[in-house]
């Protein structure tokens, strides 16, 4: 069988199409030679909205450099970004998760569009991500993901500072908890420079998920963005694209079930976003891959939580790589019988073929402990189902002392009204906030509630105060929280039907979110309740809102 160059070659040399296309190329400084080479897309994230992409396009430059002396013709092209910390807690924050379908729009439009052979996809905020992966699934050409890397923590009086630092000290500042003066030290420091939040929050957990699926580089997930070694090692991806085109190996040959189920033990055992229950059932959806919310509680049952990151834990991603990074989470996971090791890997070598040097956790480390002594002896995202989430609910049970409040529910139908009463301290402990109308379809976008969590963490009330949403929450927010409720208010769910006062239970033990009220009094405000127009009746959001799956199928745009 001909390679994808030689097809291509023959296809742009053949018929009558042959002369436009040729010059088209021949106008970008193309020579005759190059039109048996491969021509494979650079996707570049890079801009300067945000720190966590503003520090890509070196890596875009040396990603083409190689791609070009590695034989194959680099064809860049940009995709976009939304910062969700910069988003956070405004009408923004609707366009972070129509952002993903974007991009993976962008990703599969360019590579289809311009047919190419391959595809590097270079990103860093959250959506970048999920997206850039869909786009590369639903195209299937040869395939490799470079994360732009995490930010170096910022540093205020002897202590790290990252994103949620932030809006903790809000919560602080505003209960009188913290100076004006250290408020606004902490605002100008804790963002140093460029790179991705540095917790294990969503875009540090789908890059660690990505080199644990095998679709990016080992130690590819944790490296900083403004360190050196990122670019050789983006360079190195490019190298092993190049190979991966000549051997025809595509995406879909490499995120199957078994490389899901190792992508989501290690987020598990890094304690990673409820973000990437959403994703991962997007991707699998991309991949044409047989998997549901109920696959994160069977995996959970049986991963431990071994990495003692934020938002639960004490460390940041670039702690993680210094004591290992990935590769060495993945080693102790295979070596306890939790990893697939026969998975094949876009370095065209199995999982466990890439981990064989992989040294044994170092005892001068405390980052990584070993499968027999973990942090928690299960994973630590609950899927909780119960009349207020049949079709389930996402909760980050770790770092609580008790996971379970019952509670009268204090109701909001928009984020900014529930900030409002968590600022004004009409939020008491043994309350349980319900914020609904924001879902995928109802907000739309399903936008994320840091705002809100960070607040009551910062006031004091992160265990003592129970918040429920079918909207998301970001990466960095632990506490008593359950998203992703489903299905959401606008669609008619149960959390449609909840009254100022009414009792409302959280048990992550039980794995239950319940609302107790009688089956009879629920089904007669149903019948009562009516959906609330459209927010938006025209644009990107109007047509997100119209189009988008529940939660519980990864919010996705083409579900059947």
């Amino acid at each position: 069988m001909s390679s994808p160059a030689n097809r291509r070659s023959r296809n742009i040399t053949e018929g009558v199409a042959r002369a436009p296309n040729r010059s088209m190329y021949y106008g970008m400084g193309y020579e005759e030679g190059d039109f048996g080479k491969p021509m494979i897309g650079v996707a570049n994230g890079h801009s300067t909205i945000t720190p966590c992409n503003s520090g890509l396009q070196r890596l875009a430059d040396a990603a083409a450099a190689e791609l070009k002396a590695s034989g194959a013709n680099p064809q860049l092209f940009g995709t976009p970004t939304i910062s969700d910390g910069m988003a956070m807690g405004t009408e923004g924050m609707k366009y972070s998760l129509v952002s993903r379908e974007v991009i993976a729009d962008c990703v599969e439009t360019c590579v289809g569009g311009q047919w190419m052979d391959g595809v590097l996809v270079i990103g860093g905020c959250d959506k970048n991500m999920p997206g850039g992966m869909m786009g590369m699934l639903r195209a299937n050409v040869p395939s490799i993901y470079v994360y732009g890397g995490t930010i170096l923590p910022g540093r205020y009086k002897g202590q790290d500072l990252n994103i949620v630092s932030v809006f903790e000290a809000v919560g602080q500042f505003t209960a009188g908890r913290m100076s004006e003066e250290d408020f606004c030290e902490i605002e100008r420091r804790a963002i140093p420079g460029s790179g991705s939040c540095g917790g294990m929050y969503t875009a540090n957990t789908m890059s660690s998920a990505f080199e644990a699926l095998g679709m990016s580089l080992p130690y590819a997930s944790t490296m900083a963005n403004v360190e050196d070694p990122i670019v050789e090692h983006t360079r190195a991806a490019a190298r092993t694209l190049v190979e991966a085109v000549k051997a025809d190996l595509k995406p879909r040959d490499i995120v199957t079930r078994h490389s899901i189920e190792n992508a989501v033990a290690v987020i598990m055992a890094t304690g990673g976003s409820t973000n990437a229950v959403l994703h991962f059932l997007a991707i699998a959806h991309a991949a044409g891959v047989e998997w549901t919310i109920d696959d994160f509680e069977r995996v959970r049952r049986k991963v431990p939580v071994i990495c003692d990151l934020k938002p639960s834990g004490r460390n940041l991603a670039i702690d993680l790589h210094r004591a290992g990074g990935i590769p060495a989470v993945m080693k102790a996971l295979l070596d306890a019988g939790l990893l697939h090791g026969d998975c094949i890997t876009i370095t065209g070598k199995t999982v466990a073929e890439n981990l064989r040097d992989v040294p044994p956790l170092r005892a001068d480390q405390d980052v990584i402990r070993p499968v027999a002594n973990p942090i928690y002896a299960q994973g630590h995202l609950a899927i909780l189902k119960g009349n207020l989430s049949p079709e389930g609910s996402v909760a980050k049970i770790t770092g609580l002392k008790n996971p379970v409040i019952t509670g009268p529910a204090r109701v909001f139908d928009d984020e900014q009204s529930a900030l409002a009463a968590i600022m004004e301290r009409r939020i008491q402990p043994g309350d349980v906030m319900v914020l609904r109308y924001l879902g995928p379809k109802g907000a739309p976008g399903m936008p994320e509630m840091l705002a809100p969590t960070g607040a009551l963490i910062g006031q004091g009330l992160g265990e003592s105060v129970g918040l429920i949403t079918d909207g998301r929450f970001s990466g960095g927010t632990w506490g008593m929280v359950v998203g992703h409720v489903a299905p959401e208010a606008h669609a008619g769910g149960v959390i449609a039907l909840v009254k100022e006062g009414d009792t409302i239970t959280i048990d992550a033990h039980r794995l239950l979110l319940q609302l107790e009220v009688p089956d009879a009094e629920i089904e007669r405000r149903r019948a009562a309740w009516t959906p609330p127009p459209p927010r938006y009746t025209r644009g990107v959001l109007a047509k997100f809102a119209r189009n988008a799956a529940s939660a519980s199928r990864g919010a996705v745009l083409d579900a059947d």
